[in-house]
């Protein structure tokens, strides 16, 4: 599988990892498109009460987000503290994220004490619950999966949702600022979990579990994403 050309100044051993993981990607990528509520804002059949039922359900993952990053950051002991200390900044740059959805939320005429009493969905409930029992683990670098899954999402379809939501709800970008931003800023959340794959920490057997992982959290993700519906 080809590589960006920077990707391809990674080191051999980040490359091979870093291909394992665009395969997964690629996969999840592929079962996106079948999820109902993401099929309808392709056919821009998307309506408010879809988006609200996404802000709804996004907002207890991102706080539980914030909550594993940083719970896995303490997990890390000194051998590892270049990955701590990138992993702490992640936790801190995304800890109020939530506000971004509350804010969202209302501006298409949702009531903000609706969004802050959101129950995690079944999806939800499973993600965070497995990613906060890995993130207690010593040295959990395997969580570096679960960052690749989570930051892609970010990364590579959150602008093109925003762009499709403001169309389909003739709203402007006040109304998907976390989209937005994310769709912005995620590109450089990228750059360091390359950074962080590329360390010298990241044994064979490490990389094996990264690969792993990210394939959990991309089932658990999609798992979370078809529960919208249900709720």
């Amino acid at each position: 599988m080809a590589l960006s050309e920077k990707e391809m100044t990674l080191g051999p051993k980040a490359q091979e990892t870093l291909r394992h993981l665009l395969r997964i990607w690629l996969d999840f990528e592929r079962k996106l498109i079948s999820i109902p509520i993401l099929r309808r804002l392709d056919q821009r059949t998307f309506t408010p009460e879809d988006y609200r039922t996404l802000l709804l359900n996004m907002r207890p993952q991102v706080i539980e987000g914030s909550r594993w990053i940083s719970r896995a950051a303490s997990s890390f002991t000194a051998e590892y503290s270049d990955i701590r200390s990138m992993i702490l900044r992640h936790a801190v740059d995304e800890h109020r994220d939530y506000t971004m959805l509350e804010n969202d939320f209302q501006s298409i005429g949702g009531k903000l004490e609706d969004i802050q009493s959101a129950k995690r969905n079944i999806g939800t409930e499973a993600l965070a619950g497995y990613l906060m029992n890995e993130a207690t683990k010593p040295n959990p670098i395997n969580l570096l999966g679960a960052m690749f899954i989570i930051e892609g999402l970010g990364n590579k379809m959150a602008s093109s949702w925003a762009v499709a939501i403001q169309e389909c709800l003739s709203v402007s970008e006040k109304s998907t600022t976390f989209l937005s931003y994310h769709g912005e800023n995620d590109e450089t959340h990228m750059n360091k979990l390359y950074e962080m794959l590329d360390g010298k920490s990241i044994a064979h057997e490490s990389a094996d579990e990264i690969v792993k992982t990210a394939k959990v959290v991309a089932r658990l993700y999609l798992l979370q994403l078809e529960e919208f519906d249900n709720t």
